[in-house]
Parts: structure tokens; sequence; C-alpha cells
């Protein structure tokens, strides 16, 4: 799969799902303003469910893999309030396709104990909780099924369709 395409998707992911809290501007290195923002997970509790990505760094393997193993799968993100966050001990962290600064990156580190070598795949449903824990990668339709499997979900789906 070409490399640009393995970066760019996570990216359009991420663009679909809901807004981050506290915007502020930052100097980069080449003098352009750059745009952060603070995240909390208490910002998303009864909102969005979450789904945290760990990794040393976007080239990281396990990392690309799991990106590809989330290709496609944009409408079942959406379809669940499920908020893609993307967390790196070297490079730019992510929520929602918008960068987030530096420490709230660290703190979900620590929140989570996942060291900076680590990849680990968290998923955080609505009340805040951990759901699951994945040190590989893991198939975005095993995640659909732990998710569609929880009670909030179960309502979501009958107020949607009702029989």
């Amino acid at each position: 799969m070409n490399k640009s395409v393995l970066i760019a998707f996570p990216l359009l992911v991420c663009l679909v799902l809901s807004p981050v809290s506290k915007a502020s501007a930052s100097e980069a290195s080449n003098n352009h303003v750059v745009r952060t923002s603070s995240f909390s997970l208490s910002s998303q509790k009864w909102k969005n469910r979450l789904l945290l990505v760990f990794a040393p760094s976007e080239q990281n393997r396990a990392y690309q893999q799991q990106m590809q193993l989330f290709a496609q799968q944009k409408q079942g993100f959406a379809t669940r309030d499920l908020v893609l966050v993307r967390v790196f001990a070297h490079g730019n962290s992510y929520a929602n396709g918008q960068q987030i600064d530096s420490s709230s990156a660290a703190h979900l580190r620590d929140r989570f104990g996942v060291g900076n070598s680590d990849f680990r795949v968290i998923l955080v449903g609505k009340d805040g909780g951990t759901k699951r824990s994945d040190s590989e990668p893991v198939k975005a339709n095993a995640i659909f099924n732990e998710i569609d499997a929880m009670p909030m979900r179960r309502q979501e789906m009958f107020r949607h369709n009702p029989a």
C-alpha cells in the first residue's frame, strides 16, 4: 500500500469525528502557527467512545498495521460515536484529526500505563471506563462487536431502529 495513503488515511478518519476542547496556538520551528488542543478523557465522557492507539511513532510497524485494519471503516466509527486518538511518544499526537498538545499525550500515556516504546490499542466507553486493551493490532470488527454488545450501544441501536 502506498506510504502516503497510510499516513493520510488516519487523518481523514479523524476529520469526521467530534471536536476536542480548548484550542491554542503554538509556534512551530518553521515559523508557522500550529493549532493544538488540550485533550482530556472527561471532555468526551457520555459523548463519545474513544479508541486510543499508542505507538512510539507513526513509523511503528504495529501502528501501520493497525491503521490498515481501520481502512474503510469510517462509517463504523461514526455510527458508534467512536473517536480515534493517536498518541505517539515521538512526533505529534492527534484526536479527531486535530493535533493535541504534548502534555495531553503524556497524560494519556501515564493514565493508561503505556510506555514510550509500547504499542497499545485501548477502547474507552462513554462512561470513561476501559473496555478493552490490546498490545497487538486488532481488527475493527472485533472492536465494533465489543461495542455493539454494550448495553448503552444496544439502547442506541434500538432508538435508531425500533422494531
